[in-house]
């Protein structure tokens, strides 16, 4: 090989590294907090599929916690009681779009924590207004909220879902790490939230110990005199142009 081929070779391989690193470092996972001050706390819960922690959903009654639900059109399909529940009870839950089938709104072919992002532009909107019709479907008010699953999106994904009606719910509180955290430790993340902060944690995995802890950490804010609320409750601040 010569030395002229052998550099060409380096250059292409050092131009695919770099335009793999750009293209990697353009993913964002916004943030989200509220405005005013006065204690208040946003907790938001995803319903990615599955089934339904009910130890959250009965403490959330039966403490008069509201949350804002993120659910995705194969969560409905399998849990009509608990969307029954949460109808009833329209003063506590504010269901939004989680997207029809739990695929990371990101616009261009890649993986993210193990799923297949949506890949295309199209297949993002699809994936958007496919929740949307769900929830439809479902009954009650229309979605105003996005969020996608991993909570990782490409800019132009970002512009596109924006254009679509939606604000795009961030959050700042990452409260049991995909629902894979202990109970111990997810109830001290969710315990220590501040002013101004959005959990983020999951109501769709029944089985975890994670559940435990998002109930013990909701109850040891509100004895902290801390007020939660939904996301239409309180106005709002996100980044990477997800609510302005």
């Amino acid at each position: 090989m010569t030395d002229l081929l052998w550099k060409s070779l380096c250059a292409l391989a050092l131009s695919v590294a770099l335009a793999s690193a750009g293209n990697a470092a353009t993913l964002v996972e916004p943030t989200l907090h509220l405005r005013g001050g006065g204690g208040r706390v946003a907790l938001t819960l995803d319903a990615c599929g599955g089934k339904t922690d009910t130890r959250i959903l009965s403490a959330l009654v039966e403490n008069r916690i509201p949350a804002t639900i993120f659910v995705t059109g194969i969560w409905l399909k399998h849990n009509a009681a608990a969307v029954e529940i949460m109808r009833a009870h329209p003063d506590l839950f504010e269901l939004e779009n989680h997207g029809g089938r739990h695929i990371p709104a990101v616009d261009t072919p890649r993986k993210i924590y193990g799923i297949s992002s949506a890949g295309s532009p199209d297949a993002v909107q699809a994936e958007v207004e496919s929740g949307a019709a769900a929830l439809a479907s479902a009954g009650g008010p229309a979605p105003k909220w996005f969020r996608g699953a991993t909570a990782e999106y490409s800019p132009s994904a970002i512009a596109m879902i924006r254009k679509l009606g939606f604000k795009i719910a961030g959050f700042s509180v990452n409260g049991d790490g995909g629902s894979l955290l202990g109970a111990k430790e997810t109830a001290r993340r969710i315990a220590a939230a501040r002013d101004g902060d959005v959990i983020i944690a999951h109501i769709n995995q029944p089985t975890h110990a994670a559940g435990e802890g998002v109930v013990q950490g909701l109850l040891a804010l509100k004895q902290k005199g801390m007020t939660l609320v939904r996301l239409d409750d309180a106005e709002d601040v996100g980044n990477d142009g997800t609510t302005d």
